[in-house]
């Protein structure tokens, strides 16, 4: 019989092994790491962990988002994943039910909280895996959001070095979705707001330059040699200083000749044809083609 020191220290070793893997783990994994039927019923009776669709074992403060995996034995996927992972995540469906990757002949899934994925990614998955692979993030995210969202997640991950460009143009995804957002997928972008900015200009067939540095300073994109455009994100700063400070760079430009559009998150995002018509008709009145004084770098 276990000495009940030797007993609280295996279940203190058992938390600790389990938050190491982000506080959740099938009992399988669990015994295969060395620890034992008694040491994992202690610890549930301990209250020091919680017992999930039978098989699972939840830490204190687990993410919820794998907690809900767990309860259906599926994986966290698409863009509750990318969130997990740090990923940029459109903030209007940041806050959807929680997305699970699950087997086939998976059933009695409760839809109210979980929206389901049914279709296999790329990439090989263990039996008790509770995070889906990258690439299977990717994958889900290409087949569930708009084009334009779904580039802006896969550009955060390239940003977040999760996964390069080149081995996105490798992968055989199995999907005309995912295979066109993989062939234009690059680093340049600063923000999902500027992925879906500079996507919705190719689409209309205007080249835009990111990132281009003038007179000292980053402009977001430049169309032509002289119509700057200047993005504000989603939680775009609102104090006083910040504020005088990019009107006074907005200034510089057109002191030297560059035509300024400044626009914001919701207007990208979902004012889209106004955004668009603005720039086709400054480019139709010549703002991108103007002389300038600054040299960019």
């Amino acid at each position: 019989m276990p000495s009940s020191n030797n007993s609280s220290a295996r279940r203190a070793q058992l938390l600790a092994w389990l938050l190491a893997r982000g506080g959740v783990s099938h009992s399988s994994d669990i015994r295969a790491a060395g620890f034992s039927g008694h040491d994992i019923a202690g610890a549930v009776a301990a209250g020091m962990l919680t017992r999930v669709h039978r098989s699972w074992l939840i830490a204190p403060g687990c993410d919820t988002r794998r907690v809900a995996a767990a309860s259906v034995s599926g994986r966290v996927t698409c863009i509750s994943a990318a969130a997990l992972r740090g990923f940029w995540v459109p903030a209007s469906i940041a806050d959807e039910r929680t997305h699970v990757a699950v087997a086939g002949t998976a059933s009695r899934i409760p839809k109210d909280a979980i929206r389901v994925h049914w279709g296999n990614g790329p990439a090989p998955t263990g039996k008790n895996s509770i995070d889906d692979p990258v690439l299977n993030v990717l994958f889900h995210v290409a087949q569930c959001l708009t084009r334009g969202e779904a580039l802006a997640v896969w550009e955060s991950a390239v940003r977040k070095k999760a996964v390069a460009p080149d081995v996105l143009a490798r992968v055989a995804w199995r999907s005309t979705e995912a295979a066109a957002i993989a062939a234009v997928a690059s680093a340049l972008s600063d923000s999902g707001l500027e992925t879906a900015f500079v996507d919705g200009l190719r689409r209309a067939g205007v080249t835009v330059k990111q990132q281009v540095w003038i007179d000292g300073h980053p402009v977001d994109g430049l169309i032509g040699r002289s119509l700057a455009i200047q993005l504000d994100g989603f939680a775009h700063h609102s104090d006083a200083t910040d504020r005088r400070r990019d009107l006074e760079a907005d200034a510089r430009l057109v002191t030297r000749g560059y035509v300024v559009l400044r626009f914001d998150y919701h207007q990208v995002l979902f004012q889209w044809d106004l955004v668009l018509e603005t720039i086709l008709t400054a480019m139709a009145q010549g703002a991108h083609n103007r002389p300038v004084v600054a040299v960019s770098r």
